[in-house]
């Protein structure tokens, strides 16, 4: 069936069969359309329960952490005359060298931590990374009650009278920026962790339009690219 103008004869297509160009036709059994997914990817489950271990486990460092800063930090000294405690040196930094040392020691063991998920955990997803934000914030915790736990005792009136007057004893181990601390492991492991996935993590697979190429019969630049439409395709649609 075709139709005439005087000049132009063009055949139409019968409106159950779809043309030779038509980009919403089935691609051809040759191409390979782009991958749905990685097969390797962790699903949900998966995922809920890696970020359980990772929550259990990485508190266990802060024991580590607590008993370093126990050991690294400075002391305070304390000195008594009967009637008053005072600071041995009230110009001393040695209270701000016990919060010092406590954030470092966090910054490190924060690192130590996403450096050791993302190696086990490459293709871990977000459950992942706030089960390790979760697990450095208990970890500091856990750290900070256990160096005030083994630390110098909390009594400083009984330690007092114990010493003696005049007679030096350390003061309580404590924090001072108890929050600004104890957040600086998980905010290090959040950011080493992302550097890592930026630097190291897996790539997306880019998909392969050879077949549709090789169906339209020249480069395609997307999925529904076809044959180029000019000023004389309406022509040939009509």
């Amino acid at each position: 069936m075709a139709w005439h103008d005087g000049t132009v004869t063009a055949p139409l297509t019968p409106p159950h069969q779809p043309g030779p160009h038509d980009p919403w036709q089935a691609p051809p059994s040759g191409s390979h359309p782009a991958p749905q997914g990685d097969p390797d990817d962790p699903d949900t489950a998966t995922e809920l329960r890696q970020a359980a271990v990772v929550l259990v486990l990485v508190p266990l460092a802060g024991i580590a952490l607590g008993l370093l800063w126990l050991w690294l930090a400075p002391r305070v000294p304390l000195i008594s005359d009967d009637t008053a405690v005072f600071l041995e040196n009230s110009e001393g930094e040695e209270a701000i060298g016990a919060d010092g040392t406590f954030v470092l020691l966090a910054i490190g063991f924060g690192a130590l931590s996403a450096a050791a998920v993302f190696w086990r955990l490459r293709r871990g997803g977000v459950f992942v990374v706030v089960g390790l934000a979760l697990g450095g914030l208990l970890a500091s915790l856990l750290a900070w009650r256990i160096g005030i736990w083994l630390g110098p005792s909390s009594d400083v009136v009984g330690r007092a009278r114990e010493a003696g007057q005049g007679v030096t004893f350390d003061a309580p181990l404590e924090l001072h920026a108890v929050w600004a601390a104890v957040l600086a492991w998980p905010f290090a492991a959040m950011g080493i962790h992302l550097l890592l996935t930026a630097a190291f993590g897996p790539r997306d697979v880019e998909p392969d339009w050879s077949g549709y190429a090789e169906y339209y019969g020249g480069p395609v630049q997307g999925p529904l690219a076809g044959p180029s439409a000019g000023p004389g395709a309406g022509g040939g649609a009509a």
